[in-house]
């Protein structure tokens, strides 16, 4: 995982991260969780309940809107993360940030960072927000087979819509946008 953790860091530090500023968003962020398990890298993503505000029901990466108390966008993230699955803040290697990303059906402006978890941890569910914990191989998001792109509309623009599928899950949304970013940015793959 060493060498993986250096691509990744690498990789993150030399790109120009694009920041979006814009005005009544809603400023948040999410943590990317990478995780080891029997010598293969995972990403670790969570189902939320259908009774939270935004996303019922839908699978997204640990994260939350900014609050009061935040210093900035990766206090958001970290703080989040432990609070939805128990992970604690002082555990997660932080291996750099990728693009601000505009979700527009529920207008989050949000700041993905990708963290390394390197010893395992008791995840604590806070089943309020999340319904379930899935951890994928990051091996599906490398593999073209898994990812398809639809052009929708939104707010009168025409955009591409990702979608991954592992098993009887699909990824979608601002997830997968994230998601490809993050290989894109890696592994320097494209589009299928």
């Amino acid at each position: 995982m060493t060498a993986l953790t250096d691509l990744i860091r690498q990789k993150l530090a030399r790109r120009t991260r694009r920041m979006i500023e814009a005005d009544g968003l809603t400023r948040a962020a999410v943590l990317i969780p990478l995780l080891v398990q029997d010598g293969t890298p995972l990403v670790l993503f969570t189902r939320r309940t259908d009774t939270v505000q935004h996303h019922k029901g839908q699978i997204s990466f640990p994260g939350g809107a900014t609050e009061q108390g935040d210093v900035d966008a990766l206090a958001t993230a970290l703080r989040e993360t432990e609070e939805e699955v128990g992970i604690p803040r002082g555990i997660v290697e932080v291996l750099g940030t990728l693009d601000d990303v505009h979700a527009t059906v529920s207008g989050f402006l949000i700041t993905p960072f990708v963290g390394i978890i390197s010893d395992p941890v008791p995840l604590r569910i806070n089943t309020a927000e999340i319904a379930e914990v899935l951890s994928v191989p990051l091996s599906v998001f490398r593999d073209a087979s898994r990812l398809r792109m639809e052009r929708r509309e939104r707010g009168g623009q025409q955009v591409d819509v990702y979608f991954y599928t592992h098993g009887r899950y699909e990824i979608w949304g601002v997830t997968a946008r994230i998601m490809k970013s993050f290989i894109d940015a890696v592994f320097g793959e494209s589009p299928p």
